[in-house]
């Protein structure tokens, strides 16, 4: 009853219709985006399911079943603009190809209740904040923020949400959406290379990293760059410089990621010692102990630097969320799952972040599921993993939810 193949073959018609020669352009809120829909939608009035788009743009399609209870499976039709053909959909047309299986199996009435989701604006490339969707569902939508949000072209966040029927304020009664929801699923390609390295097709994930990311900024003096003598120099830069090598001593003794992702200087000429040296710090852990000592050695770090070079330094916030870990017994379905259709399973944390973490926050227990992705580039039109490994990942993802419905259906 399960077909892995059409999913692959849906996933190259939506790539066909919805990307060009730079790769996919389903940038939320735009036409492709709303084709992209259309495309699901249509394949959906095929089953016996209801469908509605909720207050804050996401859009449901839900199988009733004997129990109120619900499993959600969930992804995003969104992409980054030129971005891969498997971000994001692959979540949603596998999950559709579960919910033919299931509703074919039950004749349309499983024992419990099958949910489908496509989060609107996953990915934030358009106004800069990521997981837009998911958040209004989980309660964690800050309505004065993102009112301010703009695109490069100076279009609001409200104005984008109106031009497809969606009204910013009535955003947050989304939260309604997960009353009944008892677990939600979520398959992604890995977008990274830990599953490749490791020559395995799957991989269970333990939860969503912690992110903290600060503004560094070193204080020093301008001066001629020709008449000032190396060793009486306050070089902002310096430290910056010794501060950048660092991070990686850092991010190795707490085993988690910092990176230095900009750099800004003043005055910024060629015939000046640099007097302020800002970075941006993004670092990122599963654990929160660790990444909150990552943050304390990075802070000592700089202090330690600046002084030694006759500078000051100074640190404000940029962002941070806590480490999401996912729930235990479906961690353990997720590897039990993975292990039907292939001999080894991996489990590995999500560097980044998706909307699995905030149905999590939520109180929802969830899972993902990861399937490798080659050379482990992603949000690139090269973007790509093996079509028996996203075939798998269909099986895998169709097992997980024979399982989850059982658990919800004992639990009941």
């Amino acid at each position: 009853m399960l077909d892995p193949q059409r999913t692959i073959d849906e996933l190259k018609a939506l790539r066909d219709l919805t990307g060009d020669e730079h790769g996919a352009q389903r940038v939320a809120f735009t036409d492709t985006w709303l084709a992209a829909r259309a495309f699901l939608k249509e394949r959906l009035d095929e089953l016996p399911v209801t469908q509605h788009l909720d207050a804050a743009g996401n859009w449901w399609a839900t199988l009733p079943g004997e129990s109120g209870r619900a499993l959600l499976i969930g992804g995003h039709l969104d992409s980054v603009p030129n971005g891969g053909w498997l971000d994001g959909c692959l979540n949603i047309l596998a999950g559709l190809e579960v919910l033919r299986r299931v509703s074919e199996q039950y004749a349309g009435r499983p024992p419990v209740t099958l949910k489908l989701v496509d989060w609107a604006d996953e990915e934030g490339a358009r106004f800069g904040r990521s997981l837009y969707g998911s958040s209004a569902a989980s309660g964690h939508l800050n309505l004065d923020e993102v009112r301010a949000l703009r695109d490069r072209d100076g279009v609001s966040l409200e104005d984008a949400l109106k031009r497809v029927g969606i009204t910013l304020a009535d955003a947050p009664k989304a939260q309604g959406e997960l009353k009944d929801a008892a677990a939600y699923l979520e398959l992604h390609i890995e977008q990274g290379p830990v599953l490749e390295g490791l020559d395995l097709p799957l991989g269970a994930v333990l939860g969503t990293v912690g992110v903290e990311r600060h503004t560094i900024t070193f204080h020093g003096q301008a001066a001629h760059s020709g008449s000032t003598p190396m060793n009486v120099r306050r070089d902002a830069f310096l430290a910056a410089g010794r501060f950048g090598q660092a991070i990686y001593d850092i991010a190795a003794r707490h085993g988690g990621v910092c990176t230095i992702g900009s750099v800004k200087t003043l005055p910024g000429i060629v015939t000046s010692v640099v007097e302020t040296c800002e970075l941006t710090l993004d670092q990122r852990h599963l654990d929160a102990d660790n990444l909150a000592a990552m943050w304390q050695d990075a802070q000592d770090a700089a202090t330690q630097f600046a002084q030694d070079a006759g500078c000051t330094v100074t640190f404000g916030s940029l962002w941070n969320i806590e480490p999401i870990p996912f729930h235990p017994m479906l961690i353990d379905a997720a590897e039990a799952s993975i292990l039907t259709v292939t001999p080894t399973a991996h489990r590995l944390p999500s560097g980044p972040l998706h909307d699995a973490a905030e149905v999590a926050r939520a109180g929802v227990p969830t899972v993902m599921l990861f399937v490798q992705s080659l050379r482990g580039i992603s949000h690139n039109r090269i973007e790509d993993t093996r079509e028996d490994y996203i075939a798998l990942s269909v099986q895998a993802l169709d097992e997980l939810t024979s399982r989850t419905m059982d658990w919800i259906a004992r639990s009941t």
